[in-house]
């Protein structure tokens, strides 16, 4: 099945009422596992890389890869850029062939933010890719103490509306309480912040910082108008666990490591696409 664009199965999800996960990658094995998972539930799903990547040793080519290996799975695919940081790096990952991008805007004053998210959305749209943004801003877990109970970085419903009407944006990230890595304190979502976003809204609306949520927190998330959950830290811990069981085992040799870590992403991403509902929606 050919690579594509996930604006048309994002729309249908959200029609529809189920979720599409997110799963950032950064190496080969982790990969592996993601579209054995893909293929065995016979999901859509989205696999992300980091911007960032792109500027280490051997980025781009692994990129290359990633495009290629996308483009023989049997289930709808799309190659994402997440958390891409300006204009340039989402022009970066179009020629990559990638097939949706992600420009995060969200620490900038909203009319930065909304000028360099149209010129993204321009250029994306005239070669078939999506485009998402982020309004409000989403922290990291390790912080979420000082910055989650206190509802620093909410996304305003007020808005909201401008920022679509304005950047013609295809995906929007908002903040509603979830964050970055592992958290250090207990997370807790604003389903009605949620619900008054999503009454506003006629695209899909995605939620970073999956990793840490309780299975009832997602559900309900999705219920109330999130359709693209974006998930890396679970599944690095999944694989790391496996990792060290691996190495207490009686023949702790590399093939029994390498398979500790396809394993763990496996696994895990298959939990998370029945979860979401994704599963036999290919």
């Amino acid at each position: 099945m050919p690579l594509v664009s996930f604006v048309d199965q994002l729309n249908r999800a959200r029609r529809e009422g189920w979720g599409i996960p997110l799963f950032d990658i950064f190496e080969r094995l982790g990969t592996d596992g993601i579209y054995l998972a893909a293929e065995a539930k016979n999901a859509p799903t989205i696999v992300g890389v980091y911007g960032g990547l792109f500027d280490r040793p051997g980025g781009k080519e692994f990129c290359s890869y990633f495009v290629k290996r996308c483009q023989t799975s049997t289930v709808p695919m799309s190659v994402y850029l997440d958390h891409g940081d300006s204009f340039e790096r989402c022009i970066q990952a179009l020629h990559l062939g990638f097939t949706d991008v992600m420009y995060d805007g969200s620490q900038l004053p909203m009319d930065e933010n909304i000028a360099t998210t149209k010129m993204v959305v321009r250029a994306a749209h005239a070669v078939g890719a999506g485009v998402e943004a982020e309004l409000g801003h989403v922290g990291r877990g390790s912080d979420y103490e000082s910055f989650g109970s206190r509802r620093e970085g909410f996304t305003k419903p007020e808005d909201v509306e401008r920022f679509i009407e304005e950047t013609g944006v295809d995906f929007l990230a908002i903040a509603i309480g979830s964050a970055h890595g592992q958290y250090k304190g207990t997370p807790e979502l604003d389903y009605e912040l949620l619900a008054e976003i999503s009454s506003r809204v006629d695209i899909p609306l995605v939620m970073h910082g999956g990793s840490g949520l309780s299975d009832e927190q997602f559900q309900t998330a999705i219920s109330k108008g999130i359709t693209k959950v974006n998930i890396f830290t679970d599944l690095a811990m999944a694989a790391g666990a496996n990792l060290i069981e691996a190495a207490r085992s009686e023949s702790p040799n590399l093939m029994v490591m390498a398979n500790a870590v396809r394993e763990g992403f496996r696994v895990r991403c298959e939990h998370y696409l029945d979860l979401f509902g994704a599963t036999d929606k290919a």
